[in-house]
């Protein structure tokens, strides 16, 4: 059974932690401490033959050293951990309270992918594409009226104003930030 398209993206996989199954993970949600807790059941996305389960209950969930481990009812050891690398996590959004969809300071790539990027006088610079989850700062990924991709650090500084309801991205790019990639 596929995916829902209700879905949001929770988690990304990386490399195995140990020996008993336990998994790195890029996180892609605002509170990992309510969405990863044990028992939790999590629709996956991999690559076609790795033989991930279509869905991974949570059995362990712990921070090392600012990083997410955790561990899977179906996947008991390091072996069965490795094959897991790359594969993203989801939610249905009928799991999610609607107070944590999103607060004043925090979006969702979904509520944020197909958003028109205008600059501060209103002229359309693009759309945004994707978000790409950062340590230190989050990026839009935004595709340029001309064709061509950018990334935009999504601080307050520049992104300055995110407005669903009028589908619309403020944002007040420092001269050259879109320059960046011309040859």
């Amino acid at each position: 059974m596929p995916r829902s398209t209700d879905s949001l993206l929770i988690a990304r996989i990386g490399k195995p932690h140990g020996l008993n199954g336990e998994v790195t993970v890029q996180t892609h949600t605002d509170d990992p401490e309510r969405r990863f807790v044990a028992g939790r059941e999590f629709d996956t996305e991999a690559q076609p033959g790795t033989g991930v389960p279509r869905v991974l209950t949570l059995s362990s969930a712990r921070k090392h050293r600012e990083v997410w481990l955790l561990g899977f009812a179906e996947i008991p050891d390091r072996t069965g951990a490795e094959s897991l690398r790359g594969t993203r996590l989801f939610v249905e959004t009928s799991e999610l309270e609607a107070a944590q969809d999103h607060d004043e300071e925090g979006w969702y790539e979904h509520d944020l992918v197909g958003l028109v990027v205008v600059d501060p006088a209103g002229a359309e610079l693009g759309t945004v594409t994707g978000l790409v989850v950062g340590a230190a700062q989050d990026l839009l990924e935004v595709r340029l009226t001309g064709g061509r991709d950018a990334l935009v650090p999504f601080v307050e500084a520049i992104v300055t104003d995110v407005d669903l309801e009028a589908g619309r991205v403020v944002v007040d790019a420092p001269a050259g930030l879109f320059d960046l990639d011309e040859s």
